[in-house]
């Protein structure tokens, strides 16, 4: 039976979500620094070989079937933070890129229609139509290369496949389950970024690493995957996602704030509009018209993981 109690988020718990939106904002700048230094491969195969080990001792196994770990770090850590690197590598700029990437829902709501047959409300329709505005609004605006955009909305459609698959392996250890998909990614990025970049390439970059390549990687992999993931997790087993979903919004506003102030980016109006509309029409594809029940299915957010609540109440479920 649906409940219509409200749920209340305490003072401190609200200042971690905001907490846990400002480190995966930021995380777009240390991927900019980041890619300063390394491949984008290379950068990326760093980030999940840190995250996973020697983490992987420490959390313990696996909870969920392995055919969904073994998806979500093919998926996730492979596709799409890949070609998020490789969009920000070709021109694309921290602060946009983290507003872009933010159109992942529309991508979930059609994995899902498509693989889970599920029916989109009609909000949910409306909300994405208005972001997809927004993200079009962004892109007339901007001045970096069409191939580095493709690539971010490539990131996106990636990411909301991931969420789909996270959805089917209800991990209830959202931590665990990332540390695993890490460790699974690792091993893939490692040996792409061998055969693509090239040892030579790959073993100068690691002769040149500096003070600032080695604060990238340590953000990145420790403070944004498992740190991040762990508090996120902590917050939905307590809240559950309806409540902590809109949170995530704040990754863009944290994300070109940081970009303009320690990268100089510049924010232009079109970038505000269209970032309004993005944030604004997933914002109302989060709006219900019901009461919705206590047991709900995370997803992955930005820099990491975004959060939807599903319409069915099945066991409990992602820079």
């Amino acid at each position: 039976m649906a409940s219509r109690r409200l749920f209340v988020v305490r003072p401190r718990d609200i200042a971690l979500a905001v907490a846990v939106m400002a480190i995966w904002g930021i995380n777009f700048v240390a991927i900019e620094t980041g890619l300063d230094h390394f491949p984008p491969l290379m950068f990326n195969a760093l980030r999940f070989t840190l995250a996973a080990f020697p983490a992987l001792f420490l959390v313990g196994r696996p909870q969920v079937p392995w055919r969904w770990i073994v998806a979500t770090g093919l998926i996730l850590g492979v596709v799409k933070f890949t070609l998020l690197f490789a969009g920000m590598a070709a021109g694309m700029p921290a602060g946009l890129s983290s507003l872009v990437l933010q159109s992942q829902p529309i991508f979930t709501v059609l994995f899902a229609a498509l693989l889970l047959r599920e029916r989109p409300r009609r909000l949910q329709v409306i909300g994405l139509l208005v972001a997809l505005i927004g993200i079009g609004v962004v892109a007339t605006g901007m001045t970096a290369p069409v191939g580095a955009f493709l690539l971010i909305i490539g990131a996106a459609a990636a990411w909301g496949l991931s969420n789909v698959v996270a959805r089917k392996a209800a991990p209830p250890d959202t931590l665990r389950f990332m540390v695993w998909a890490s460790a699974i990614a690792s091993g893939p990025l490692v040996l792409l970024s061998l055969l693509i970049d090239g040892p030579s390439t790959d073993l100068a970059a690691l002769r040149a690493i500096d003070g600032q390549a080695v604060l990238a990687v340590l953000y990145v992999a420790l403070i944004s995957t498992l740190v991040g993931f762990a508090a996120w997790g902590f917050l939905l087993r307590r809240y559950g996602p309806a409540t902590v979903a809109p949170f995530s919004m704040l990754v863009p506003f944290f994300g070109l704030a940081s970009a303009a102030l320690l990268l100089g980016e510049h924010i232009t109006p079109l970038d505000l509009l269209g970032g309004t509309l993005v944030i604004g029409g997933i914002l109302l594809g989060l709006t219900r018209t019901r009461p919705v029940r206590r047991a709900q299915v995370p997803t992955f957010t930005s820099a990491a993981p975004t959060v939807r609540a599903s319409d069915r109440s099945p066991a409990r479920q992602g820079r």
